[in-house]
């Protein structure tokens, strides 16, 4: 079987089950194929994330739900942002690494030239990154040139500088200025942001960065001119995830069918990293809370937080890279 690949700019998956929009999250659904979690014996002791504030939430909910199973299983959750998470893999400090963008290059060889082998990366939930306004800003929709002008001082997409609502395409806010708010560099979703919608550019100074995808949420929601990009998981009822258009053309919806097909321009996997040496046995603890995570219960999990299961595809990778 082919390793499976979310194209996040094409589509790359045919989910036959997926096909009309998905706009509510109790349209969402686990695979029907993606096996229950089935309990084992021996499974105890003290299990680290550190990693990626983004996974936070769901990282929680899964511990509770594992020790529910496991009630001598102790997990601790650091969520700092994802570029915490290569360093406490290889100084030992946890055992999963949470992130919700890959691991760069330079993360990787460091892992490498410290063990011998690269780190084993999971994917455990798709994300619809999103970009938040106001719940009352009417604004229809933005394509990624808009982003990008908004965003960043250096607009490599080149499009012009847009500081104003009326500049992004709302008249009847003539002259009101974009109140930007964003997350600081230690965090995967700013890297990510940056890579997608920044085209590598640098982002404005006048950014509001915040030290969690929550703050970044809850500053537009208290701000009427306010836009800020986080994880789709983050929404709340004061706050409006746009429609975005990677081309000019239609908006499109942050629907977990938007998002398997590729239409949705910022569709990212979430991941968690391992420390597995090659052709030997993954420690039992590790390996049951991530077999618990990629089971029906586990799935189900992410769409409690927000997040959109991954396909039965993805869960057959992740839970082969166990063995």
């Amino acid at each position: 079987m082919k390793p499976f690949v979310l194209n996040l700019r094409r589509q790359a998956l045919a989910a036959a089950a997926f096909v009309m929009p998905l706009v509510h999250a109790s349209d969402v659904a686990v695979d029907a194929s993606i096996a229950d979690y089935k309990t084992v014996s021996g499974v105890s002791g003290n299990l680290n994330s550190i990693g990626s504030d983004t996974l936070n939430n769901v990282m929680t909910f899964w511990a509770e739900g594992f020790k529910a199973l496991y009630p001598n299983v102790n997990v601790q959750i650091e969520g700092k942002g994802s570029a915490t998470a290569p360093p406490a893999l290889i100084e030992g400090t946890a055992q999963l690494g949470p992130m919700s963008r890959a691991m760069k290059s330079e993360e990787i060889d460091a892992f490498e030239r410290r063990f011998g082998y690269k780190p084993t990366e999971i994917k455990v939930a798709i994300d619809a990154l999103a970009v938040f306004v106001h719940k009352d800003n009417p604004v229809q929709g933005l394509n990624m040139k808009q982003l990008d002008g908004i965003f960043s001082s250096t607009r490599k997409s080149g499009a012009p500088e847009i500081t104003t609502w009326d500049q992004a395409g709302l008249a009847a806010w003539a002259g009101r200025a974009i109140s930007i708010y964003g997350r600081n560099s230690a965090s995967g979703t700013y890297g990510y942001f940056k890579d997608h919608a920044l085209d590598k550019g640098d982002y404005k100074n006048a950014v509001k960065e915040q030290p969690g995808s929550s703050a970044v949420v809850q500053g537009v929601s208290a701000d009427q001119y306010g836009i800020g990009y986080s994880g789709i998981g983050y929404a709340t009822s004061g706050v409006r995830a746009l429609p975005l258009s990677s081309d000019g053309g239609a908006f499109v919806e942050p629907t977990y069918a938007n998002c398997l097909s590729g239409d949705y321009p910022m569709a990212r996997f979430l991941f968690v990293y391992i420390n597995k040496k090659p052709g030997a046995p993954l420690e039992t603890l590790t390996r049951e809370f991530l077999k618990f995570v990629l089971s029906k219960s586990g799935q189900s999990i992410v769409i409690k937080d927000g997040y959109f299961p991954v396909p039965a595809e993805a869960v057959e990778e992740g839970l082969g890279r166990l063995k």
